[in-house]
């Protein structure tokens, strides 16, 4: 079948696609949100944008389900300024910390947070490329660490935890900064969750913190206040001047995820996408996924054709048909498909009827 060239859909890991009704509504708003002003020109005290970020934060509460004994805050610096604010935070006055590393992202956490704490390692599986979660039996678990960080999904290796990991008694401290509202949460087990905004949450500049209350007011003296949990909550996430358009767009992406349903109706449709694109690269030996299948991730999928001309080959035809952003990263190289909750079906469709036309055509 010929593939026709369509409209543009941005495979990007991150910053990533943004749906067109969230665009569309950005243009029109951006001259004028409220009294002739955009967003970007307003006081953060104004009541209009405090009202705004009470309903954001009510959105955020409906989609995930956040209990009342969760504060929901809005902050600065991306995740990887949770990997130290998490430490600073939670430890509490213990030495030990503890760390799952399955990927990039937990083990920049893990090395982030060796400078607050004696950080131990539960488990690693870098000895096998991160191909897969360690298997239950290696991990050990420290006796007095607080808490257990761990990467729910890891947007460069492709791996991805399907269910929350045995914590031992200990909370559970997630950077789920790729899967968030793609699934629901059992929050039980939970000391934090966090999430940086720049793939299903809107664009990077603000990161959603979900921290247990009863963990507030245990920082260390020397947090600074730009990452202190309770001072946050205490302001309303206003504690300085926040990015207020970030946050405006983090309220749109809420509004339109709320209309594609509740986060079980969300985790089908990422199952569905994901699905699609497994079942060519599975029944094919022109691509391969080097994931243990029970740990892929349905958000991040990393494959490799069999060289790099063929791989520069195919990200260039695949760009010129409008299927942007497929190259790997740079620490993997290949080829990755991010299939967050703004990629519409329509998309991957295309995309694996071009990975169909490309291997017919060169394989």
């Amino acid at each position: 079948m010929r593939v026709m060239k369509n409209s543009v859909y941005n495979f990007g890991a991150g910053p990533a696609c943004l749906a067109g009704e969230v665009l569309n509504q950005i243009k029109a708003d951006i001259p004028d949100w409220y009294d002739g002003m955009s967003v970007m020109e307003l006081s953060h005290r104004l009541p209009v944008f405090m009202d705004l970020t009470q309903m954001i934060e009510q959105d955020l509460r409906d989609l995930l389900q956040i209990p009342e004994d969760f504060a929901v805050l809005f902050m600065h610096g991306g995740a990887r300024s949770q990997f130290s604010a998490v430490p600073l935070n939670l430890l509490n006055k213990a030495s030990n910390a503890d760390y799952l590393v399955t990927g990039t992202w937990s083990d920049l956490a893990y090395t982030e947070g060796k400078k607050y704490c004696q950080a131990h390692c539960v488990a690693t599986s870098q000895g096998n490329q991160f191909t897969q979660i360690p298997l239950k039996e290696e991990w050990t678990f420290s006796e007095i660490s607080p808490y257990v960080h761990y990467t729910d999904n890891e947007t460069i290796h492709g791996v991805e935890f399907h269910e929350p990991p045995n914590c031992q008694g200990k909370w559970l401290a997630s950077d789920m900064t790729s899967n968030i509202l793609t699934k629901p949460i059992q929050f039980d087990n939970y000391g934090v969750i966090y999430a940086s905004a720049q793939k299903n949450l809107g664009i990077s500049g603000i990161t959603v913190v979900i921290v247990r209350k009863e963990l507030l007011g245990f920082a260390h003296p020397y947090t600074p206040s730009i990452l202190n949990y309770e001072v946050y909550q205490q302001s309303q996430s206003l504690f300085n001047t926040p990015p207020m358009f970030c946050w405006y767009v983090l309220g749109l992406v809420l509004k339109w995820t709320k209309q594609q349903g509740n986060c079980q109706a969300l985790a089908q449709k990422c199952l569905q996408k994901s699905a699609m694109l497994y079942e060519v690269i599975d029944s094919s030996d022109f691509y391969t996924n080097p994931v243990y299948k029970p740990h892929r991730s349905r958000i991040n999928i990393p494959f490799r054709l069999p060289n790099e001309a063929l791989e520069t080959l195919f990200i260039k035809e695949a760009n010129d048909l409008g299927l942007k952003q497929l190259k790997g990263h740079k620490a993997l190289g290949g080829c990755r498909v991010s299939l967050y909750n703004a990629m519409p079906l329509q998309g991957v469709a295309l995309l694996v009827e071009f990975m169909k036309a490309f291997e017919k055509k060169y394989g």
